[in-house]
Protein backbone atom coordinates (compact mmCIF):
# COMPACT_ATOMS: atom_id res chain seq x y z
CA UNK A 1 0.00 0.00 0.00
CA UNK A 2 2.64 2.13 1.35
CA UNK A 3 4.99 1.30 -2.24
CA UNK A 4 2.24 1.79 -4.20
CA UNK A 5 0.62 5.04 -3.19
CA UNK A 6 4.79 6.39 -3.44
CA UNK A 7 4.89 5.23 -6.62
CA UNK A 8 2.05 6.52 -7.79
CA UNK A 9 2.34 9.85 -5.82
CA UNK A 10 6.23 10.44 -7.34
CA UNK A 11 4.74 9.42 -10.98
CA UNK A 12 1.67 12.18 -10.43
CA UNK A 13 4.09 15.04 -8.87
CA UNK A 14 5.84 14.57 -11.38
CA UNK A 15 3.83 15.24 -14.06
CA UNK A 16 2.59 18.37 -12.31
CA UNK A 17 6.17 19.49 -11.88
CA UNK A 18 6.65 19.07 -15.91
CA UNK A 19 2.96 20.19 -16.96
CA UNK A 20 3.45 23.29 -14.85
CA UNK A 21 7.27 23.71 -15.61
CA UNK A 22 6.59 23.52 -19.56
CA UNK A 23 3.80 26.55 -18.90
CA UNK A 24 6.54 28.96 -16.92
CA UNK A 25 5.31 27.70 -13.32
CA UNK A 26 7.69 26.71 -10.65
CA UNK A 27 7.86 24.05 -8.59
CA UNK A 28 7.45 25.51 -5.21
CA UNK A 29 4.84 27.26 -6.80
CA UNK A 30 2.97 23.78 -7.71
CA UNK A 31 3.82 22.68 -4.39
CA UNK A 32 2.65 25.59 -2.30
CA UNK A 33 -0.52 25.29 -4.42
CA UNK A 34 -1.11 22.10 -3.22
CA UNK A 35 -0.49 23.38 0.28
CA UNK A 36 -3.14 25.67 -0.05
CA UNK A 37 -5.73 23.20 0.00
CA UNK A 38 -4.73 23.31 3.91
CA UNK A 39 -3.65 26.84 4.56
CA UNK A 40 -5.62 28.71 2.36
CA UNK A 41 -4.46 31.79 0.51
CA UNK A 42 -1.33 32.10 2.92
CA UNK A 43 0.09 28.92 1.25
CA UNK A 44 1.43 31.53 -1.67
CA UNK A 45 4.07 33.63 0.85
CA UNK A 46 4.49 30.76 2.80
CA UNK A 47 7.81 29.65 1.10
CA UNK A 48 9.56 26.22 1.61
CA UNK A 49 7.54 25.26 4.63
CA UNK A 50 4.23 25.34 2.50
CA UNK A 51 6.14 23.71 -0.74
CA UNK A 52 7.13 20.72 1.94
CA UNK A 53 3.67 20.67 3.73
CA UNK A 54 2.14 20.72 -0.11
CA UNK A 55 4.39 17.56 -0.94
CA UNK A 56 3.22 15.84 2.05
CA UNK A 57 -0.38 16.12 1.44
CA UNK A 58 0.34 15.20 -2.14
CA UNK A 59 1.58 12.04 -0.69
CA UNK A 60 -0.79 11.51 1.88
CA UNK A 61 -3.47 11.41 -0.58
CA UNK A 62 -1.54 9.10 -3.04
CA UNK A 63 -1.15 6.41 -0.14
CA UNK A 64 -4.62 7.14 0.86
CA UNK A 65 -5.56 6.23 -2.68
CA UNK A 66 -3.70 2.91 -2.63
CA UNK A 67 -4.98 2.51 0.58
CA UNK A 68 -8.70 2.40 -0.48
CA UNK A 69 -7.74 0.19 -3.48
CA UNK A 70 -6.13 -2.52 -1.29
CA UNK A 71 -8.56 -2.84 1.01
CA UNK A 72 -11.02 -2.89 -1.92
CA UNK A 73 -9.51 -5.49 -3.29
CA UNK A 74 -9.93 -7.85 -0.67
CA UNK A 75 -13.52 -7.82 -1.34
CA UNK A 76 -13.18 -7.50 -4.64
CA UNK A 77 -10.63 -9.87 -6.82
CA UNK A 78 -11.21 -8.17 -9.64
CA UNK A 79 -9.70 -5.23 -9.06
CA UNK A 80 -5.93 -6.75 -8.61
CA UNK A 81 -6.40 -9.97 -10.86
CA UNK A 82 -7.63 -7.65 -13.80
CA UNK A 83 -5.08 -4.41 -12.86
CA UNK A 84 -5.27 -2.90 -17.06
CA UNK A 85 -9.00 -2.46 -16.65
CA UNK A 86 -9.38 -1.54 -12.91
CA UNK A 87 -6.43 0.72 -12.42
CA UNK A 88 -6.96 3.51 -14.60
CA UNK A 89 -10.69 2.98 -14.04
CA UNK A 90 -9.89 3.50 -10.57
CA UNK A 91 -7.34 6.29 -11.51
CA UNK A 92 -10.33 7.99 -13.22
CA UNK A 93 -12.14 7.71 -9.72
CA UNK A 94 -9.62 9.70 -8.05
CA UNK A 95 -9.60 11.95 -10.47
CA UNK A 96 -13.51 12.98 -9.98
CA UNK A 97 -12.99 12.38 -6.29
CA UNK A 98 -10.58 14.84 -6.48
CA UNK A 99 -12.00 17.32 -8.61
CA UNK A 100 -16.13 16.94 -6.88
CA UNK A 101 -15.38 16.27 -2.90
CA UNK A 102 -11.84 16.91 -2.22
CA UNK A 103 -10.70 20.59 -3.69
CA UNK A 104 -14.03 21.97 -3.45
CA UNK A 105 -13.64 21.11 0.23
CA UNK A 106 -10.79 22.27 0.65
CA UNK A 107 -9.61 25.86 1.20
CA UNK A 108 -7.74 26.39 -2.42
CA UNK A 109 -9.23 28.95 -4.26
CA UNK A 110 -10.30 28.30 -7.82
CA UNK A 111 -10.60 30.23 -10.84
CA UNK A 112 -14.04 30.44 -12.98
CA UNK A 113 -12.23 29.55 -16.09
CA UNK A 114 -12.41 26.30 -17.72
CA UNK A 115 -8.97 24.10 -17.89
CA UNK A 116 -8.18 23.77 -21.71
CA UNK A 117 -8.51 20.81 -23.37
CA UNK A 118 -4.84 19.57 -23.45
CA UNK A 119 -4.42 19.72 -19.72
CA UNK A 120 -7.55 17.74 -19.03
CA UNK A 121 -6.56 14.96 -21.30
CA UNK A 122 -3.22 15.12 -19.54
CA UNK A 123 -5.26 14.94 -16.02
CA UNK A 124 -7.04 12.07 -17.65
CA UNK A 125 -3.80 10.29 -18.69
CA UNK A 126 -2.20 10.61 -15.37
CA UNK A 127 -4.54 9.52 -13.50
CA UNK A 128 -5.63 6.25 -14.96
CA UNK A 129 -2.01 5.57 -16.33
CA UNK A 130 0.41 7.41 -13.54
CA UNK A 131 -1.53 6.64 -10.46
CA UNK A 132 -4.43 3.98 -11.45
CA UNK A 133 -2.54 1.52 -12.74
CA UNK A 134 0.83 1.74 -10.85
CA UNK A 135 -1.76 1.37 -8.28
CA UNK A 136 -3.51 -1.94 -9.65
CA UNK A 137 0.11 -3.58 -10.38
CA UNK A 138 1.52 -3.19 -7.41
CA UNK A 139 -1.32 -4.38 -5.31
CA UNK A 140 -1.79 -6.94 -8.15
CA UNK A 141 1.73 -8.31 -7.51
CA UNK A 142 1.66 -7.94 -3.98
CA UNK A 143 -1.73 -10.25 -3.51
CA UNK A 144 -0.30 -12.63 -6.03
CA UNK A 145 3.05 -12.91 -4.20
CA UNK A 146 0.76 -13.23 -0.85
CA UNK A 147 -1.48 -16.11 -2.51
CA UNK A 148 1.18 -18.51 -4.27
CA UNK A 149 1.89 -21.51 -2.70
CA UNK A 150 5.84 -22.18 -1.66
Amino acid sequence: MIRAGLLAGTLDIADALIVSGVRGVSPGRVLRYIASGVLGTSAAQGGVPAAFLGLLCHFVIATGAAAVFVLASTRIPFLWRRPFISGPAFGLCVYYVMQWIVVPLSLVRRGTAAQPWYLLVNQFGIHMFGVGLPIALVTSYWRTSKTVEP
